[in-house]
């Protein structure tokens, strides 16, 4: 355990023997930002009709370039009659295509003159229109399972009159500060006191994750206290989430804690910034097994373990593949730096030119210098043992996505 691990070794180690959550039943104008437990079969077709695609006039392609009676008015909502050859109908955006018509030519390009209207020449068929179907196809699988419902997912549900879905339950955390020196936001401040920015900062981001933060709680610098705080929380809880305590100094006690209560599964990664991190496992009263994620105290160490472990563990838990790993940008270093024996995850923010994008690393990346966090677009993935000079390509993990 001494043994700094890998980055793989410790997420292999998180997920595995891993079950997703269970499925609830939900409104859907309640379902934003959920996660689909099962597979949406489409009911409809979409359109449900051929319809047209813009205000203008409906005919038969080969009555093209003729002037043509204007023989009915069809708006949408409106069912029209079938279409005489020769002549055509005033129609509007939406509305159902008559019988007879293959086509539509858009208002600008008509001459009207009282009933009648001058065609262009040479419309071909299916010109501005919207067949049945083109969009879905009943019967067809409309949203995946492990899909994040977003606004265009919900339209979609709500385009084939469906009013609840099943989603996958919100994981429960609970969020648990380490540290007698750390207060809360508005309360005084004492000598050698500290606010605490990590509750706020990660309820964000685990809420952002997908999870549901149902107990918060400050854990003394006391060994009976911590062990008892965990296995309070772990009563409440799927996850367990700790800042602080999980190095090696006296008043650390999260990790002697975990030890004697439940499991520790690998401790101190080849991670910078966050290499005292622990992860385990702790024993609920129901027979539940639950996951313990021990994440450092500095802020910027919570902050980038939290993109790099909870969220692939929300994505576990809610089945949603999406989550499973950041999206990466080959991108362009606009700065030199050297790493040790540590991958380095490096702040930066990103722009474009000519040659692609480039990453611009903030001047100091130290482990309490939220301020880094702030403006970042991305975590410069930067391997252990490397000489980067500016210019050299490298991969960023954009974090603006979710």
């Amino acid at each position: 355990m001494s043994e700094l691990q890998s980055i793989e070794a410790a997420l292999a180690a998180l997920l595995k023997d891993l079950a997703p959550v269970e499925a609830e039943i939900v409104a859907c104008e309640m379902a934003g930002r959920r996660i689909l437990a099962d597979e949406v079969v489409a009911r409809l077709d979409v359109p449900p009709f051929d319809n047209s695609a813009m205000d203008g006039y409906a005919l038969h392609h080969d009555d093209a370039g003729r002037r043509l009676s204007i023989s009915q008015r069809i708006a949408a909502g409106s069912q029209p009659l079938p279409l005489a050859r020769g002549t055509c109908a005033r129609i509007f955006t939406g509305a159902p295509l008559p019988p007879g018509a293959d086509c539509v030519v858009m208002q600008e390009k008509v001459e009207v003159d009282g009933s009648e209207a001058l065609m262009p020449g040479h419309v071909p068929k299916d010109n501005n229109v919207r067949h049945r179907g083109s969009d879905v196809t009943a019967g067809g699988v409309l949203l995946d399972s492990g899909q994040r419902l977003d606004a265009a997912a919900l339209g979609h549900l709500a385009s084939q009159g469906i009013v609840e879905v099943s989603v996958r339950r919100r994981p429960r955390v609970a969020l648990l500060t380490s540290g007698d020196e750390i207060v809360e936001p508005g309360q005084p401040l004492a000598a050698g006191q500290i606010y605490n920015s990590n509750r706020p900062m990660l309820r964000d981001l685990l809420e952002r994750f997908g999870a549901e933060v149902s107990f918060s709680a400050s854990m003394p610098d006391d060994a009976e206290d911590t062990r008892a705080m965990l296995a309070l929380a772990a009563e409440q809880a799927d996850v367990v989430v700790t800042t602080g305590g999980v190095s090696v100094g006296e008043e650390d006690h999260v990790k002697a804690a975990l030890e004697a209560i439940g499991q520790l599964d690998l401790w101190r990664l080849a991670l910078k910034p966050g290499k005292p991190l622990a992860l385990g496992r702790l024993p609920a009263r129901d027979g539940r097994e639950v996951r313990f994620v021990g994440l450092p105290g500095n802020p910027v160490s919570s902050f980038v373990a939290a993109w790099l472990f909870l969220r692939p563990l929300m994505g576990a838990l809610l089945a949603c593949p999406r989550l499973a790993s950041l999206p990466t940008l080959p991108s362009r270093a606009a700065f030199s730096t050297h790493t040790g024996p540590r991958r380095h995850y490096m702040r930066v923010r990103l722009s474009m030119d000519q040659s692609g994008i480039i990453a611009h690393a903030f001047p100091d990346q130290g482990s309490g210098v939220l301020s880094s966090c702030v403006d970042a677009d991305a975590l410069a993935a930067i391997p252990a043992d490397s000489h980067i000079k500016e210019g050299d390509p490298i991969d960023c993990l954009w974090l603006r996505g979710d």
